[in-house]
Order: C-alpha cells, then structure tokens, then sequence
C-alpha cells in the first residue's frame, strides 16, 4: 500500500507541474496523449460553467473519427481544475496513509 501511495502522489505532482508548465512542461503538447489522441482534458470541456458545442469536420473525407469541439462560458479554466483535482487526490491519499491500523490483540 505505501509503494501505491507513493507513486500515486508522484503521478499527482506530475499532474500539478504539468497543468502549471514548471520545469519546461507545457499542457499544450501531445505529452500526456502520446500523439495518439487529440483529446486533452476532461475538464476542458466539462467543467463547471462550460457550454460545449460539437461540429462536425468541415471538409469530407478529412478527419472521419474526429470533429470539433468548440468550448465558452468556462467559470475555471481547465488547468486550474486539473490542479485542484490533483491536489484532492494527494491530500487524500496522504490522509489514509496517515491512518494507523490497530493491534490486534490475540486471545
């Protein structure tokens, strides 16, 4: 359990530095998508306040699997919730590792 926490806390401080661009990390590279995906956040397109509009390609034949996703009226931008999303996760995981399980006294 504490070799989980510890990389679960690594990959969150990851998250943190990655959505705040420290140390040369930017959030607008295809790092976390492995060029694989054109997808970004989750947040991006569904945080609190964000009115998300799908068009389609517009040429034919272009882009089959893909189409445009326009986003307005965010009230946080994504990053910013991406960091608080981390940071949760830290502050939980640190929470239940901080927890002692009791003796258990043999009769």
């Amino acid at each position: 359990y504490t070799v989980w926490t510890a990389l679960w806390v690594t990959w969150n401080v990851f998250i943190i530095c990655f959505y705040l661009e420290v140390g040369g990390l930017s959030k607008d590279t295809d790092l976390m998508t492995f060029n694989i995906s054109v997808h970004r956040s989750w947040w991006r397109e569904h945080g609190p306040g964000c009115v998300r509009r799908v068009l389609p390609p517009s040429a034919h034949g272009m882009m089959d699997d893909y189409t445009y996703v326009s986003v307005t009226g965010c009230v946080v931008d994504f990053q910013y919730l991406e960091v608080i999303h981390s940071a949760v996760q830290i502050l939980l995981s640190s929470d239940t590792s901080s927890e002692q399980i009791p003796d258990r006294k043999k009769n």
